[in-house]
C-alpha cells in the first residue's frame, strides 16, 4: 500500500542498493529489481536478503535491487517509462496496476507465472491483480493487509464493552460509537480512538477509511459506469463521512498533533484503527492484553480493507521469463511465510498460512484471513484513474478532519474524478 505513514520513516532520499552478481561477469543480464524500501521496518532488509538467496542459488541468473523512496515512487515509475528505464520487475502500490497496465507498462503474469504458483496465491490477491477489461492477471503480492481495530482488554471490560468474538460477532456502528463514548470516560483515557491521522493525507486516507463509506453502500466510484458523481458524494458517502466528522467533534480523536504513539506509548487512546503492521509495537506494548477485534458493520455491509504492495513484470524487460523465476522464487512457501512471520502481513499464499504463528488457526492475527476469507475485503478501484481518484478522496477526507462541510469536500472529489476520466475520452476500454 503507498500509505504516507511509510513516506515519513523513507524520507526523501533515494536510496539504490546492488547486490550479489559479483564474480558473474560472464552470467546473463542482471534481472532489475525496483522495491519501494519499506516502512524502516526491516523490509528493505528482508528483500535484500531474498536477492542475495536468489543470487547465491542462481549464479547465472543475477538479479540486482535498487531501493526507491515511497514518497515519490509513482512519479518515478513514470518517468521511468518515459525514458525506457523501467527495471524488469516493478513494485508497485496494488491500485495502482490498472494505471500501469492501461499506460502498457505490464506484461499478463498467467502465461508466465507456473499455474501451481497462481493456484496457491489467496483469492484476495488476485482479484486485486485482475485487469477487468480482459481478465487477466497482471501483479502478485507477497502479502494482503489487515485493517481492524486494536484494544487492550482491561480497559474494554473496565468501561463494560462487550468484546466481538469473530467476524459474525463485530460491532454495529451504534455499538461502536456506545464503546467511544465509554472508553472516553475512563481515568487516563484522553481519546477513545486512535485513526492514525499523523499519517498524514495519502493512500492511508482511502485505504483506511473507504471502508467506512462502502460499509454504508457508497464507493469511491461506481464500478459499472466509472462515473465518481453521486457515488463518492452520494447519500451513502454523505452519511458515512458525517459520522466520521462526529468522532472528531465529539473529542474522541486523536490528532496528528499528537504524533503515532498514543495506543501503545503514552496510552492516552483507548482503541487504534490500523492495519496489521502495527503488530510488532502494539504486542510489544500489551503483551496478552492486546485484543484485535473485526472490522464493525459501521453501515449494513460489512467491509475491510486490502490490497499491498505487489510485483509486476514490465513489457520492456528483455527477459521475462527469467524475471517469472524470480518472482515465482519469492512468491514460494516459505518465503512468504517468513515474510509474514517476521511483518505481520497476511501471506500472500495459502500453504504459508499453517506455517505461521500469526496467521495459523487461532493465532493472533488469524481475525485478517479470516475477515478476507469470509469475503469482507474490496480492493481499490482496478480503474486507469486511480491515482485521481485516490487523490480526490484523501483530500475530501482531510477537509472532513478540518472540519469542512462534508457533502462539499465530496462533491469537489467526485468533480476532479469525473473530469479526469473526461479529459482521457473515458480510459477506453472502460468506457466514458
Amino acid at each position: 500500500m503507498n500509505i504516507n505513514r511509510r513516506q515519513m520513516m523513507i524520507g526523501g532520499l533515494l536510496a539504490t542498493t546492488s547486490l550479489g552478481f559479483a564474480g558473474a561477469a560472464n552470467a546473463a543480464e542482471p534481472i532489475k529489481v525496483w522495491h519501494h524500501g519499506g516502512r524502516g521496518d526491516g523490509e528493505r532488509e528482508r528483500m535484500e536478503a531474498l536477492i542475495k538467496q536468489w543470487n547465491e542459488q542462481n549464479p547465472d541468473l543475477p538479479a540486482v535491487l535498487e531501493v526507491q523512496p515511497e514518497g515519490a515512487y509513482n512519479e518515478q515509475v513514470q518517468a521511468a517509462a518515459a525514458s525506457g528505464g523501467l527495471p524488469d520487475l516493478l513494485d508497485f502500490d496494488g491500485p495502482n496496476y490498472a494505471n500501469y497496465v492501461w499506460s502498457g507498462y505490464l506484461l499478463p503474469l498467467n502465461d508466465l507465472v507456473p499455474k501451481s504458483v497462481m493456484d496457491d496465491v489467496i483469492p484476495s490477491i488476485i482479484a486485486q491483480g485482475t485487469y477487468a477489461p480482459d481478465g487477466k492477471v497482471y501483479s502478485l503480492g507477497m502479502a494482503d493487509s489487515g485493517l481492524s481495530i486494536w484494544g487492550r482488554k482491561s480497559l474494554l471490560d473496565k468501561a463494560g464493552v462487550r468484546i466481538p468474538k469473530g467476524v459474525e460477532d463485530a460491532w454495529t456502528m451504534a455499538e461502536f460509537e456506545d464503546a467511544l463514548a465509554k472508553l472516553q470516560k475512563l481515568e487516563g483515557i484522553k481519546y477513545a480512538l486512535d485513526i492514525k491521522a499523523n499519517y498524514g493525507q495519502g493512500e492511508w486516507y482511502t485505504y483506511g477509511f473507504s471502508p467506512i463509506v462502502q460499509s454504508f453502500g457508497g464507493d469511491l466510484i461506481d464500478r459499472t459506469a466509472w462515473k465518481a458523481d453521486g457515488t463518492v458524494n452520494g447519500d451513502a458517502a454523505v452519511k458515512a463521512m458525517t459520522h466520521f466528522q462526529g468522532w472528531i467533534k465529539n473529542g474522541h480523536v486523536v490528532p496528528a498533533s499528537e504524533g503515532d504513539d498514543a495506543f501503545y506509548g503514552k496510552q492516552t487512546a483507548a482503541l487504534s484503527f490500523v492495519g496489521h503492521w502495527m503488530w510488532p509495537a502494539h504486542s510489544k506494548a500489551f503483551g496478552d492484553d492486546l485484543v484485535l477485534l473485526p472490522m464493525p458493520n459501521w453501515g449494513g455491509k460489512h467491509v475491510t480493507g486490502n490490497g499491498s504492495w505487489c510485483w509486476g513484470i514490465t513489457k520492456t524487460s528483455k527477459q521475462p521469463e527469467n524475471t517469472a523465476k524470480l518472482l515465482a522464487f519469492f512468491m514460494g512457501t516459505d518465503n512468504i511465510a517468513a515474510l509474514s512471520q517476521a511483518m505481520g502481513g497476511v501471506p500472500a499464499v495459502k500453504s504459508a498460512a499453517p506455517k505461521v504463528d500469526l496467521y495459523k488457526e487461532g493465532g493472533p492475527l488469524s481475525l485478517y484471513l479470516d475477515q478476507l476469507n469470509s469475503g469482507m475485503g474490496l480492493p481499490r478501484p482496478a480503474h486507469p484513474a486511480y491515482p485521481t481518484i485516490t487523490a480526490a478522496f484523501a483530500k475530501a477526507v482531510a477537509d472532513v478532519i478540518d472540519g469542512k462541510d462534508v457533502k462539499g469536500a465530496l462533491d469537489e472529489a467526485a468533480k476532479k474524478i469525473d473530469q479526469d476520466i473526461a479529459d482521457n475520452s473515458g480510459y477506453p476500454p472502460f468506457g466514458g
